[in-house]
């Protein structure tokens, strides 16, 4: 079905399920917040649903809310979302890390000891990367508040990569910042802190370790790392999209539900895997009810009042480090400071600390209010627009809560959304040629901070391609349809990426190639069991490849992949570096391996 014509699936967006308990005074989940919510999943025509988690507290200490509740659509096959839905919490699972390193801090029996400031060098010697200065002396508070120097850097790891394999990655990614300079996100630096647990005792998974000392202590029973435990129990929910998503036909909300591609992955179990101190907990709206109530008592368990994470952790991790904006979006809201996973906010002057999280499919916003005992988390599976769906609904709850008068923020960020990005710049009619042909460009190439690729040209390739080529190009048309478009030569490799399966390279003029990030995504379709999300081919994603020919050495270097698929080319993304040489201008340099000339 298409979205355009979702006004005939009013009674799908009803609520499915609402627990509330505790002394309860003044519901906030009621039939006037059904409404609303289920007004704005039609509005902004979403494929998915979301699930809300709301507490508060009076002035005696006393829980008089704690709400949970589920709406929309948790599935491409149309099972509803409910209070036991599990999401992936993306980027707030950064807290549980943070948390577990407080625990690993404050464990008197490890060697080494160490604190927040302690240097990452003399705990994780491993830990050395391109700029001297940031292997030197980078603390454990500069890696958890992204003060770095380093950008995402997403795409060099692999779903077969390791703590380890990333560790030694990073000893070859370019900076793009002076260490401490500015605030700039980086799922690595979280990664590398998934080395403790397996460092200080003996080999302790990372992700086991979480669990039993938060996880468990704190009953959040159904949260987990391990998809094949979400999965069996048939409430794990799927990323939804627009399939067919058009910025310019008119209408940017419009499109076909479909399910997206998982992103933390499938392998791992319990034990985790390279993408869970980053982004990898599974969780509901039930269970985070708790984790806020755990929160704001600073550490303690809402039941027992037992202490599982100590006050001084918590309050390390919502101390403000290093700016994250320096303008405020709107009037009501103030600049934004980072601790350690944790953000700090005035809205309409009380204060914040939350967090929010985005991975393909999936976004979380966990937000309280510790001077007002309140607590309020959204959980979406929009992918295009679950992040600001979170966000004017976290500041609908808060009004409610707070007793402030409404502000209608589905129409302030529906006109951010409005006018579509810039159109990508046509390909010149009569386009020069590379200084290297295009069957001599396909090939494998190699960075030693990504690892190895092969590209495979689409058209006839002359002298025969590969076995591996032969094979991608053959199955194209279905497992990446519509991706190869007429008339532009076009080279496409396949990766385990979490982020995307193959990378396209589009002849655009002379050395210069258009670079674009799909996502082979299967459905239940038996004519189109594949379709491709991310092709960005109709608007500038900022992602570029130039390629060099210099003394029988052919290289690639490529710009716009530092920021990931965070809109590239929008501020306040990361600029691309500057130079006179391919090598300078490239943010990651790939050498071609098998072929010179």
């Amino acid at each position: 079905m298409h979205l355009q014509t979702l006004i005939n699936l009013v009674p799908f967006y009803l609520l499915f399920t609402s627990t509330v308990s505790a002394q309860k005074t003044n519901e906030i989940l009621d039939a006037q917040t059904d409404r609303f919510i289920n007004q704005i999943l039609m509005d902004w025509k979403s494929p998915g649903g979301l699930a809300i988690a709301y507490v508060k507290k009076d002035a005696q200490g006393n829980w008089v809310n704690i709400e949970t509740k589920g709406y929309g659509r948790a599935t491409a096959s149309g099972k509803n979302v409910t209070e036991k839905t599990l999401f992936n919490m993306a980027s707030n699972s950064k807290l549980f890390t943070v948390m577990a390193t407080g625990l690993l801090i404050h464990n008197e029996t490890i060697t080494p000891r160490f604190n927040w400031d302690s240097k990452v060098s003399a705990v994780v010697p491993e830990f050395n990367v391109t700029d001297p200065v940031t292997s030197a002396e980078a603390r454990f508070i500069d890696l958890l508040s992204h003060r770095t120097g380093y950008p995402r850097h997403e795409f060099a790891y692999q779903y077969n990569d390791t703590v380890d394999t990333v560790l030694q990655k990073m000893r070859y990614w370019r900076q793009s910042y002076e260490f401490r300079d500015v605030w700039q996100y980086n799922n690595n630096m979280y990664t590398l802190m998934g080395s403790l647990p397996p460092k200080l005792l003996g080999g302790m998974p990372f992700a086991r370790y979480v669990k039993d000392n938060i996880f468990v202590p704190l009953g959040l029973n159904s949260t987990t790392y391990s998809y094949q435990i979400a999965d069996a129990t048939g409430n794990r929910a799927d990323g939804m999209s627009r399939q067919n998503w058009d910025l310019y036909s008119g209408d940017v909300f419009a499109g076909t539900p479909a399910a997206t591609k998982w992103w933390s992955g499938t392998a791992g179990g319990e034990d985790g895997n390279v993408l869970a101190a980053s982004g990898g907990v599974i969780s509901n709206a039930v269970d985070i009810a708790t984790w806020m109530q755990t929160l704001l008592l600073e550490g303690r368990h809402p039941k027992t009042n037992q202490t599982v994470i100590p006050a001084d952790v918590i309050h390390r991790a919502a101390t403000a480090v290093i700016p994250q904006s320096f303008r405020p979006e709107f009037p009501e809201v103030s600049l934004i400071s980072y601790g350690a996973a944790q953000t700090q906010i005035t809205y309409r002057n009380h204060l914040i600390i939350e967090h929010p999280g985005f991975v393909r499919g999936f976004q979380s916003q966990i937000s309280r209010l510790p001077n007002d005992g309140v607590g309020v988390a959204v959980l979406t599976n929009d992918n295009e627009y679950g992040k600001l769906i979170s966000q004017l609904v976290k500041y609908y709850i808060m009004d409610r809560s707070l007793g402030l008068d409404p502000i209608d923020w589905s129409t302030r960020l529906m006109a951010q959304k409005t006018t579509p990005p810039p159109k990508a710049t046509p390909r010149p009619v009569n386009a020069s040629l590379p200084s290297v042909n295009f069957t001599m460009l396909a090939g494998k190439y190699n960075n030693a901070g990504y690892g190895t690729f092969e590209l495979c040209y689409t058209d006839n390739p002359s002298p025969p391609a590969t076995a591996t080529c032969n094979t991608l190009v053959q199955s194209l048309a279905t497992v990446l349809p519509g991706a190869v478009r007429p008339n532009i030569p076009t080279l496409v490799g396949a990766i385990d990426s979490p982020w995307f399966s193959h990378i396209r390279v589009e002849h655009f003029n002379s050395d210069l190639f258009n670079v674009s990030y799909l996502i082979s995504t299967a459905q239940n379709n038996t004519n189109q069991p594949f379709w491709t999300y991310n092709d960005r081919s109709t608007s500038d994603n900022g992602a570029t490849a130039e390629v060099e020919a210099v003394n029988g050495h052919i290289g690639l270097g490529m710009a716009g992949m530092w920021f990931g698929l965070w809109e590239p080319n929008v501020p306040p993304a990361t600029p691309k570096p500057q130079g006179s040489t391919v090598r300078a201008r490239a943010e990651v340099y790939w050498d071609k391996l098998d072929l010179q000339i």
